[in-house]
This record gives structure tokens, C-alpha cells and sequence, in this order.
């Protein structure tokens, strides 16, 4: 069991969640706002997808991820910056017998585009999601390539940011293996098990201890589950000797029928882990064990 817990707090993700609660945040001015909210309520982590302020759909723009990370740096509450990478590799495929031409909403961009925001604005620690994987919405594929992965964990590791792996599945932390053996990652290593997510590792204990048995040891991991499963795995994370995330990319609800904020969300972890006789790490207690460059 690990004792001295960490908490990372997804604030919004890519998802449809804001058509579901008004409670996601959308314009950066609330996603700032949210960062700060999960910062005062526990969180040493902020994890942060942009979103267009409008229409609350997701999106890559490097001056949405500016003015976020320059409201969450000019406040007076300290958390850690975990800017997402992940965008801009989406494939949304034609019907069952015409896959081609690509479908609406399909976002393919190089790694040099996919890490702008990350090259210009410097975050502590930004995710790098090791591997390709089917999901739920009908023809939708998350691409990642060991080609890709390699070329954007080379501008990761030469801009000298932290990233964290993000591995929805077994094959993902072999991959993630590999780029460390090739000197591509540096020590410390940070990884994030992504369970329940179809079709990746699903949310059972047996799955989550196959993934922790693989990886190896001196690496620092933390855990999530979706919905109703968020918070039994604030339990299980500390359990199997990890790190908790929690947050409204992953779930919006508190209790049935009760809509949570970012807040709400990591306040409830947090009661969760001190009852099990766990210390919340800070901020800057993270900085030490991670090796961030704070900037």
C-alpha cells in the first residue's frame, strides 16, 4: 500500500461530458478557474485539455492553452501543470463498407503540431499516450504510432518537460518500456493506468494488477477509473501501492443524480485516502519525487 498519495485532478478532457453538466468547464477562463478550485480542495496535479468557449468542443488551439496556463501561473495557488498531448490523433472511419474517405471530426496532425502548445509554454509534465486503441464511439481510433511516439518523445525530453504515459492496455506499457530502453524517457518515470475505458484494460482488479505487475520498479504510476467506478479507484490506487486521479474528464457525477465539481471531486478523494491512513502529497512535494522543472 502506498501511503503518501498524490492527487492529479482531470479537469475537463475532450469528451461530450459539458452537453451532459453544466458544472465542465469550457472557456479557459473557467478551465483556469477549475485548475485552482482542485489545487485549494487537494489536488498537487492539474491535468488540462482546452476547449473552444463557444460551442465546448475540443480543441488544440495554443492560445486557449496560453491564456489557461497564464491564469493558473499568476494566481496564488501552487499546483503542477499537466498539459495534454493527445490531441490530433484521431481517426473517425466511413461506414462498415466504405472505411474511406475519413469521416467528420477525424484530426490527424504531425508531432511537431501536436506539441506546440507544450514546446511554447513549457508545463511541468504533459502526456504522452502510449499506443493506438479502439474506443467506444462507433469507427473512432486513438493513433498513436511507436513512430510517433518516438519522434514527439524526442521534443518531450529535449524541451525538458516530464512527460506522463498515459497506457490503456498491456501492449501500451511494453511500448512505453521501449522508449525508455531507447533513452527516449528519463528517469524519473511517470505513468498513467488508464482502466475501464472500452476497449482497453477493463476496470477489475485482476486487470489492474496484471498492468502494476508489469511495470517496473523505481517508476512512479497513479490510476483511474470512469464513472461510477472513479471513486472505488481512489481506494484501489492506493491499495495497489500508486497515485490517484480523479476529476470531471472522467466522471461528473458526486452521488446519484448529484453533479460534482473538479472540487467536489477531489475533496471526496482526499476523505477517501486520509481515512485509509493515507497523507496527501503537495505540490511541491511532487516536484521533488517527479524532478519537474517549475517555470
Amino acid at each position: 500500500m502506498n501511503r503518501d498519495v498524490f492527487i492529479t485532478c482531470a479537469v475537463t478532457g475532450s469528451g461530450q461530458s459539458h452537453l451532459k453538466s453544466d458544472k465542465v468547464p469550457r472557456s479557459p477562463k473557467q478551465i483556469a478557474e477549475a485548475c485552482i478550485e482542485a489545487a485549494k480542495a487537494g489536488a498537487a496535479i492539474a491535468h488540462v485539455h482546452v476547449r473552444d468557449p463557444e460551442t465546448g468542443t475540443p480543441s488544440r488551439d495554443p492560445a486557449l492553452y496560453r491564456e489557461v496556463v497564464e491564469r493558473v501561473r499568476s494566481s496564488d495557488t501552487d499546483v503542477v501543470l499537466n498539459l495534454t498531448a493527445g490531441m490530433g490523433g484521431d481517426i473517425i472511419l466511413g461506414d462498415v463498407e466504405s472505411p474511406l474517405p475519413l469521416g467528420p471530426g477525424t484530426d490527424m496532425v504531425g508531432a511537431t503540431e501536436r506539441l506546440v502548445h507544450v514546446e511554447e509554454l513549457l508545463p511541468e509534465i504533459c502526456t504522452l499516450d502510449c499506443g493506438t486503441m479502439n474506443f467506444a464511439e462507433a469507427d473512432y481510433v486513438m493513433t498513436n504510432t511507436p513512430g510517433m511516439l518516438r519522434a514527439m518523445a524526442r521534443r518531450i525530453q529535449a524541451a525538458g518537460v516530464r512527460p506522463e504515459i498515459e497506457a490503456f492496455d498491456t501492449g501500451h506499457l511494453w511500448l512505453a518500456k521501449t522508449l525508455v530502453d531507447e533513452g527516449l524517457i528519463d528517469d524519473p518515470v511517470m505513468i498513467q493506468l488508464c482502466m475501464g475505458i472500452p476497449y482497453g484494460a477493463p476496470a477489475d482488479p485482476n486487470s489492474l494488477m496484471a498492468m502494476v505487475n508489469n511495470i517496473p520498479a523505481g517508476w512512479t504510476y497513479s490510476m483511474f477509473s470512469i464513472g461510477r467506478m472513479q471513486m472505488p479507484y481512489v481506494a484501489q490506487a492506493a491499495l495497489a501501492g500508486g497515485h490517484v486521479r480523479v476529476g470531471l474528464e472522467d466522471n461528473i457525477w458526486l452521488d446519484r443524480g448529484v453533479l460534482a465539481s473538479n472540487g467536489d471531486l477531489v475533496d471526496r478523494a482526499g476523505t477517501i485516502l486520509t481515512n485509509m491512513g493515507c497523507r496527501i502529497m503537495t505540490p511541491a512535494e511532487v516536484r521533488e519525487k517527479l524532478k519537474l522543472t517549475r517555470r
